[in-house]
């Protein structure tokens, strides 16, 4: 038997207006190479100066996640000679990173929490873009000198779920603190995996191997399936010495498998020193306040939606895995709807169809203060929730007035004790048989004779009236 032993390395595009060292914009649906300047073209002479916006938004997400914010951290420049760097070399903070020994605690399957160590996350400049067009190769440097937030965590990771729950947890806290939009499509979240087996028992670890350029959480799942089956069968057929070495490797996603790319270099090949351009990175206390204003994070509003608002723990991890889902349902809350009925109508009503649809929270064309409405309509007996959702199949297609939409389709819930009544006499009547047998001992005719009075009333009666007046006949 083997243990998986994996460690990632998340590339967080910061979404500053400036590059990292100079003020070119960060925008790159710009004519190619239109965003540069001497600094980010490495042009001789030219001096970096480190962005502000830059660094508060690494102290923030550093404050976010219990770890040490170095008041004063170093630049290094790891040097590599490919095309998109123009200066042959990045720079980066490898000895004193701003941001060092965190945690992130992610949700389990079996309901436990586990505890994934941060080593650190450092600030670096982003490269070009390489533009490969038959037999000729372009460059586009727009790109170059973006903000990128490097966090690395420690090999504490056992499994694909639990790589995958770690990420998502650190694309949401992101997200929430608004630092990054974290669009994996685009490349503004991105993933490098660390993946390794050994014998269960062992403590030494294993051959790493690095998975480079991971954009989805699906994607990281199969590449770090397939680099397992791999590693184990290379260790299972005596081997893995040949199979298996320190190495950088590509995700194929069409075939599924992953593909060796070129030999995993060690520092010394990077041949870092400290940056000679640019002296320690010391912050003000202006910049500590700045990061430390932070919005309510997944694991606060958690703990208060369950604490506070009675609703399940596994509800509220689905309203919080985005800030946007979350700031729906209490934006739900806020236009009259009960916790627990906004938690069923959201989770299970509202993302169904959007789902079906094709739409996401953020798109969806029903807005949560009319959801919000519709929900407080089934709270107050207004409706009942076979005509809510009728309504809601409505709204989904087009902004109506709720009420209207109540009066058009006949929908309001009769609460008239004698207009129930009127209508459980007639069915009791014409089901005498069935009353003597309820009241030989045959109680599951209940639910028939409810059935029987919301079907004869279209299903506007209100069914708690249903139940109340029917047991008071029956008895």
């Amino acid at each position: 038997m083997f243990e998986t032993v994996i460690g990632l390395e998340v590339h967080v595009q910061l979404n500053t207006k400036t590059k990292l060292f100079c003020s070119c914009p960060t925008s790159f649906a710009e004519h190619q190479n239109s965003n540069t300047c001497p600094t980010c073209l490495a042009l001789p002479g030219a001096l970096p100066v480190v962005n502000k916006e830059a660094t508060i938004k690494a102290m923030r997400l550093g404050y976010a996640i219990n770890a040490n914010v170095n008041h004063i951290s170093n630049f290094d420049r790891k040097s590599y000679f490919y095309p998109d760097s123009p200066s042959a070399y990045q720079i980066t903070q490898l000895h004193k990173a701003i941001v060092q020994k965190g945690e992130i605690f992610i949700d389990l399957k079996d309901g436990t929490q586990k505890r994934i160590g941060l080593t650190q996350a450092h600030l670096e400049a982003d490269a070009g873009k390489n533009i490969h067009d038959d037999s000729i190769s372009k460059v586009d440097l727009n790109r170059a000198g973006t903000p990128l937030l490097e966090i690395v965590s420690e090999p504490d990771m056992r499994s694909a779920d639990e790589a995958v729950a770690y990420l998502k947890k650190l694309h949401s806290t992101v997200r929430y603190l608004d630092i990054s939009d974290a669009n994996m499509q685009e490349g503004s979240f991105r993933c490098d995996v660390n993946v390794s087996i050994r014998p269960k028992g062992q403590k030494e670890f294993g051959t790493r191997v690095e998975i480079k350029n991971i954009n989805s959480f699906k994607f990281v799942a199969s590449a770090i399936a397939y680099e397992v089956q791999r590693q184990t069968e290379a260790y299972e057929d005596g081997i893995y010495n040949d199979e298996v070495f320190q190495e950088t490797r590509l995700f194929d996603v069409d075939k599924g498998v992953t593909k060796s790319m070129r030999g995993k270099e060690e520092a010394a090949d990077y041949r870092y020193f400290p940056d000679p351009d640019l002296r320690p990175l010391v912050v003000t206390n202006e910049m500590i306040e700045k990061a430390k204003d932070m919005p309510e994070l997944p694991d606060a509003k958690i703990k208060r939606y369950v604490e506070e608002l009675g609703i399940k723990r596994a509800d509220a991890l689905v309203i919080c895995l985005t800030k946007e889902s979350a700031y729906y349902f209490e934006d739900m809350l806020k236009s009259g709807a009960t916790p627990k009925s906004a938690v069923n109508w959201l989770n299970t009503e509202l993302l169904g169809r959007l789902n079906k649809a094709g739409y996401n929270i953020t798109s969806s064309p029903v807005s949560a203060k009319k959801l919000g409405e519709l929900v407080s309509k089934i709270d107050n007996g207004t409706i009942n929730g076979k005509g809510a959702k009728d309504i809601l199949d409505v709204l989904m297609e087009s902004d109506r007035d709720i009420d209207e939409l109540i009066k058009e389709l006949g929908l309001a819930q009769v609460s008239d004790d004698g207009a129930i009544l009127e209508i459980i006499d007639s069915i009791l009547e014409k089901n005498q048989d069935k009353v003597a047998e309820y009241k030989a001992g045959k109680e599951k005719l209940f639910g028939f004779f409810v059935g029987q009075t919301m079907k004869a009333s279209r299903g506007s009666a209100n069914p708690k009236k249903v139940n109340e007046l029917l047991r008071e006949r029956l008895m």
